[in-house]
């Protein structure tokens, strides 16, 4: 019931815990923003400890613009109070929301709808010179900006905007980064081969160009994220080792499906491929070393096990005219 009273509210710069709206959307808009718009500065911004930090009262009265049952917000209040269990213990909470259920997305999503969305849209846009543009994904959010002097007026504002509400930029992860078409032409003047990256959502965008010499917006699977995921897989194969051989397969399958629905995203093909050859080599691994006769599993014999039962095999499942599609639905 609350999603649908707040769902009529939100801007059409917020995307995350929203219907039919996905990360891929948010990408595909912030791709729409900066390839096509007069966009040259980014602003790159990280909430320190955000879902800890909440305020209870200011939730709830944030709540009580459109919702005047008194059961509702008394439930509210009490979900918000229960505590945190920890090492078997129960510990009260004053501030913050629990991570994992619909109801703390919700509230996450409401609470930047009031700090930060309707801010930016309604008092922070009509004093800027140039474009200015807002993409949200819960607490992930950016900011595109066409001139370098609006980008640093918002910065500070921005800073002494979420005080307020007891929200802190995170000063390690956050960073105005000259970016867009217009950064591209400029880093050749400053010394540099290319502009900065900047990161969203688990991708690292950055400045190339497509096959015609035209400007693009390149993206590809973060580093430290690109990491986890193949010491996820390797953890996986670990666990299933004396599975079945399509058992196995199964599992990983699984895994990498996921992967690729996620990062298979346009330009970013050759990070999917290199998770698909660490886990063929890996898997490989680990079955030569189930028994002595596997240690003289050769690439032949191993091949022929993958056509019996093969890995899935990269693919993207968002190319570049479909992710452009995304940003305007």
């Amino acid at each position: 019931m609350l999603a649908a009273i707040y769902e009529q509210d939100f801007l059409p710069c917020s995307f995350g815990g929203r219907p039919k709206l996905s990360a891929h959307h948010a990408l595909a808009t912030l791709n729409e923003v900066i390839a096509g718009g007069m966009i040259s500065w980014v602003l790159e911004a990280d909430l320190k400890n955000f879902f800890g930090s909440l305020d209870h009262d200011r939730v709830l009265r944030f709540v009580e613009h459109r919702v005047g049952d008194p059961r509702l917000i008394s439930l509210i209040r009490r979900w918000l109070k229960a505590g945190i269990l920890e090492d078997g213990a129960v510990h009260p909470s004053e501030q913050g929301t629990p991570q994992g259920g619909s109801i703390s997305v919700l509230l996450s999503n409401l609470y930047l709808h009031y700090v930060l969305d309707l801010w930016f849209e309604r008092v922070v846009k009509g004093r800027l010179r140039g474009e200015a543009r807002l993409v949200r994904y819960i607490d992930d959010f950016v900011i595109c900006f066409q001139y370098r002097s609006d980008a640093t007026r918002v910065q500070e504002a921005l800073r002494l905007r979420l005080g307020k509400f007891g929200l802190t930029l995170e000063p390690t992860k956050t960073k105005l980064v000259e970016f867009g078409r217009f950064a591209q032409r400029h880093a050749g003047k400053r010394g540099r081969n290319r502009p900065e990256t900047i990161y969203f959502l688990g991708l690292t965008l950055y400045c190339t160009r497509n096959q015609k010499g035209n400007f693009k917006v390149g993206m590809r699977t973060e580093k430290s994220r690109l990491k986890r995921s193949l010491m996820s897989l390797q953890e996986l194969m670990r666990q299933i080792r004396h599975y079945k051989i399509s058992d196995q397969a199964d599992e990983i399958n699984l895994v990498l499906r996921g992967h690729y629905g996620y990062y298979g995203v346009a330009g970013n093909l050759r990070s999917l491929v290199k998770v698909y050859r660490a886990v063929e080599r890996y898997w490989r691994g680990m079955l030569r070393s189930r028994s002595w006769a596997g240690r003289r599993l050769t690439w032949d014999a191993f091949n022929q096990i993958k056509e019996r039962t093969p890995l899935l095999k990269p693919k993207l499942r968002l190319p570049y005219r479909e992710l452009q599609a995304l940003a305007v639905l």
